[in-house]
C-alpha cells in the first residue's frame, strides 16, 4: 500500500512516517516503478507499535531498540540464549510501560478531579442566588 493509505490506517501524518523512514525505525517494503513508498501489513503493525510508545514517552532509541527485539525474536535462527536476553528485553518495555500507564491514569484522575472542581465553582457561581 502507499504511504496515503498507511497514514490514514495508522492515523500518523505523511510527514511523520517519512520522520520514521529518515529515523530508520520503520523502512518501506519496495518502490513502485514511480518510486512512490510501497509498505506491507508488516510496516504498518510497526507503525502501530510506534505510535503506541510515543504517548507513553519512549524515545527514538528505545523505539529502535524494543523493535530490534521484537525483529530478532520473529526470526527463525535465534539461538535459545538470545531468546532469553531478547525476551528479558521486551520484558523490560512491558513494565516500563505499564508504569507509564499507571502514572497517567494517576494524572488523568487528577485533571478530571480539577476539571470538577471547576464545573462545581461555575455552577455555583452562576446559580441563582437563595433568597429568603
Amino acid at each position: 500500500m502507499q504511504i496515503g493509505e498507511v497514514a490514514a490506517r495508522t492515523e500518523l501524518s505523511l510527514r511523520t512516517i517519512r520522520h520514521y523512514e529518515e529515523t530508520g525505525l520503520v523502512i518501506p517494503s519496495a518502490r513502485s516503478q514511480g518510486g512512490f513508498r510501497l509498505y506491507t501489513e508488516t510496516d504498518v503493525a510497526r507503525l502501530m507499535v510506534i505510535r503506541r510508545m510515543k504517548p507513553l514517552g519512549f524515545t527514538l532509541d528505545q523505539m529502535r531498540d524494543l523493535l530490534d527485539a521484537t525483529d530478532r525474536l520473529d526470526a527463525d535462527d535465534v539461538s535459545a540464549g538470545d531468546r532469553e536476553e531478547l525476551l528479558e528485553r521486551v520484558r523490560g518495555f512491558e513494565e516500563v510501560a505499564q508504569q507509564r500507564v499507571a502514572d497517567l491514569r494517576t494524572q488523568l484522575a487528577r485533571a478530571e478531579e480539577f476539571a470538577n472542581t471547576l464545573r462545581e465553582r461555575l455552577t455555583k457561581a452562576t446559580a441563582p442566588a437563595n433568597t429568603p
